[in-house]
């Protein structure tokens, strides 16, 4: 049985904004986070007002994504050795120079396809290099009692840029042109990495650094030694996999029986204000079982899958959809939260790099399967089954030990 969440109160959990050097850490992520909400559009735009061509847009999407996983792992490795917020700030100014690049570009009107190809690399490694190091920040600024909170205030900002990131993308591109918009997003990142510059953090990293191969090695060992974190990744990647079907089929169904791209905006944004109600949760509970605690929740995950196979009124998929978003953000705060308090500082970096390869690992594989698979077998019956090894697969890491009674950390005894 789910042991009963413990409230911690929205008072305390914003006392961890008290805290200097993660509040200076948070600013920088909210902007940085907004300009990541603008990229996607502002370049959705940049390149079919170039070409007009879905192919190249396409391509230049996959290049960021490509590079950043491609560059993870070498990532986290660097993020153990390194200064965690200098690696973060370094990767910050990079990205701002590369969004301002193209920026530059788009608004001159000299841009070309491969320069947006070149520079969504650029992009896509630097982001690479700088997520792995989030985790170890969080750590590094807060107490183990904060973490939660200062998890949940962070997803609190994604959820928030996944609204806001796209709108503004839009205004500006109707408004002044899709240039515009990605020289906001460079200077989204210029902004975090002042902050970051606030950071007075010490070091954590190895003070002898091993050969590149022998610490990657290391990192994999720290990963498949706890069987808590590799179950709960391997069970992230089907998910992610059998996500496919959502992602996919979801659009498609909406232009075949629901109207057209009107309703799949809805369930989208319903998605979006589900992801923000789970942060808000997230930053209230604490159960003493998080990992118990969150599989069990995640059921509902499979509610949008479900409710697309079901055939429901669009009102009620977007209804399934906000449960989705909310239960999806309520356990990705309880695990990244457990990482950090369960992971030596040392390795968690190399941890959370292969915690993230693994997770997307499956992902591209769904989403370029789940057509032909649907042209099989039916579009709903496709759902439903996605739907149905969701519930399934997210509740095999029960079954472990590890995984059931993997504690919270502590909370604060003081007033």
């Amino acid at each position: 049985m789910v042991q009963a969440p413990r409230s911690c109160g929205p008072v305390h959990g914003l006392s961890v904004l008290r805290e200097r050097n993660f509040r200076w850490f948070f600013l920088g992520q909210c902007t940085s986070m907004l300009g990541d909400g603008m990229v996607a559009p502002a370049l959705a735009f940049a390149v079919l007002g170039l070409t007009g061509r879905a192919v190249d847009l396409g391509a230049v999407l996959a290049t960021g994504s490509a590079a950043q996983v491609m560059f993870t792992l070498v990532g986290g490795v660097i993020a153990d050795r390194l200064p965690r917020h200098s690696l973060m700030l370094g990767t910050d100014l990079v990205r701002a120079v590369s969004q301002g690049v193209a920026a530059a570009l788009l608004i001159s009107g000299a841009a070309r396809i491969w320069h947006l190809l070149v520079l969504q690399a650029v992009h896509g490694i630097a982001a690479a290099l700088s997520g792995p190091a989030v985790a170890g920040v969080v750590q590094a600024t807060t107490r183990p009692e904060q973490r939660q909170p200062a998890n949940a205030l962070r997803v609190l900002a994604l959820s928030t840029s996944l609204l806001t990131g796209p709108a503004v993308a839009g205004a500006l591109v109707v408004g002044a042109g899709p240039g515009w918009a990605l020289a906001a997003d460079s200077a989204t990142f210029a902004v975090s990495a002042a902050c970051l510059s606030r950071l007075r953090l010490r070091r954590t990293g190895h003070e002898q650094p091993q050969r590149f191969t022998r610490e990657l090695a290391d990192g994999w060992r720290e990963f498949r030694s706890r069987r808590w974190v590799w179950s709960v990744i391997v069970a992230a990647s089907l998910v992610n996999l059998l996500g496919g079907a959502f992602s996919v089929l979801g659009p498609t169904l909406s232009a075949r029986s629901f109207g057209g791209a009107g309703a799949w905006a809805l369930i989208s944004a319903t998605f979006g204000a589900g992801c923000l109600g789970g942060g808000a949760i997230a930053l209230c509970v604490r159960p003493r079982f998080p990992l118990r605690s969150g599989l069990a929740m995640m059921v509902l995950f499979a509610c949008p899958a479900l409710a697309l196979a079901g055939e429901l009124t669009v009102p009620g998929i977007a209804i399934a959809a906000f449960f989705g978003g909310l239960v999806l953000m309520v356990f990705n705060t309880l695990w990244e939260t457990a990482l950090q308090h369960h992971v030596p500082a040392t390795a968690l970096s190399r941890v959370c790099a292969y915690e993230w390869a693994g997770a997307l690992a499956c992902q591209p594989l769904g989403l370029a399967l789940v057509a032909p698979v649907a042209g099989c077998f039916g579009l709903r019956t496709t759902l439903l089954t996605a739907g149905a090894l969701q519930v399934l697969v997210v509740l095999i890491p029960l079954l472990f030990p590890e995984v059931r009674t993997l504690p919270s950390p502590p909370r604060d005894r003081r007033p």
